[in-house]
């Protein structure tokens, strides 16, 4: 069953009724079936038109939901073979970044990703996908490992940002996270990423700092939240809406200022509604972009890298 955002509720209110019409009609008392398909008709075109201009904030939302693909359902559906590998060989290891060995189209990568979880438990256990010192030590350490054996590094951003508690802190949370951004930027092998979800301050750069950086169209990529900068400029997160409206964290604004290389189209009503849909299309779009830097040698990789993250903020 969909779970409707605040925004959807007239979808939600017409898709109820056609649900009830669709029960009433199985009894076959009745034929209403044309008033059914009338309905499904005026549902699905509301839900395009209301797709069709979400607000920045709105945006936001349907990035945030539960539903959405998470981590583990990309690997399932795009990786074969995936050998998962754990720990940072100095701490522990988090559950909010996992990574391992797999093929993607028959190409062996490195894939390493955010997840989130998906219940209560599994949402406890990852962290909510707020990675700590030592899931990105265990990154940098994958993305050693793969440049050492020649693998493309393949990274799913989806994060409200690094876990900023004190024992992160304790452990060198913002080492952690500068490092591993300095990892992806010194890699001699192709690194595509793709923010899926949300993408949120260094704790996304950490594993986006990547030759080509992909989004989904309903995803959002900002240094802070909009509730955390409206906190900050207006003492209230209820401007919220005018901060992400203000801080251009959408797929659009982001490709049109040149951070983001691609835009991934998700299933109308966005990926959560087709979850198998969302994730072939945005496995086709990794492909491609793998394809594109497979002929650069490593000093290549590194200047495409270097000359994409200089220019911005340029005019």
């Amino acid at each position: 069953m969909i779970s409707f955002l605040d925004f959807e509720k007239p979808i939600a209110e017409l898709e109820a009724r056609v649900a009830e019409l669709r029960e009433t009609a199985a009894g076959g008392q009745v034929d209403i079936d044309a008033e059914i398909g009338r309905l499904q008709a005026k549902a699905d075109k509301l839900l395009r038109d209301t797709y069709a201009k979400l607000t920045p904030w709105q945006k936001t939302q349907v990035a945030r939901h539960p539903a959405r693909p998470h981590f583990k359902d990309y690997v399932a559906r795009l990786i074969d073979d995936f050998m998962p590998l754990a720990g940072d060989r100095a701490f522990a290891d988090d559950q909010a970044i996992i990574g391992g060995f797999g093929r993607l189209g028959g190409r062996r990568v490195m894939v390493i990703g955010h997840e989130k979880g998906d219940d209560t438990a599994s949402r406890l256990k990852h962290n909510f996908g707020m990675g700590k010192p030592e899931g990105y030590r265990k990154a940098i350490r994958l993305m050693q490992m793969a440049d050492r054996f020649g693998l493309p590094v393949v990274t799913l951003v989806d994060t409200s940002g690094a876990f900023p508690g004190v024992q992160a802190e304790e452990r060198g949370q913002a080492e952690a996270i500068a490092r591993s951004t300095e990892q992806c930027l010194a890699l001699g092998v192709p690194m595509v990423a793709a923010v899926v979800g949300e993408g949120g301050s260094g704790g996304a750069i950490a594993l986006a700092a990547a030759n080509r950086v992909l989004m989904f169209e309903h995803a959002v990529y900002s240094v802070i939240s909009p509730e955390g900068c409206a906190s900050i400029l207006w003492r209230t997160s209820d401007q919220a809406p005018a901060a992400a409206e203000a801080m251009k964290i959408t797929a659009q604004d982001l490709k049109g200022l040149g951070i983001i290389d691609g835009i991934v189209l998700e299933p109308v009503g966005g990926a959560h509604r087709d979850p198998d849909v969302a994730i072939d299309t945005l496995g086709a779009a990794i492909r491609g972009a793998l394809d594109e830097l497979a002929p650069l040698d490593r000093d290549a990789l590194r200047a495409d890298r270097r000359a994409k993250f200089l220019k911005m903020g340029t005019l």
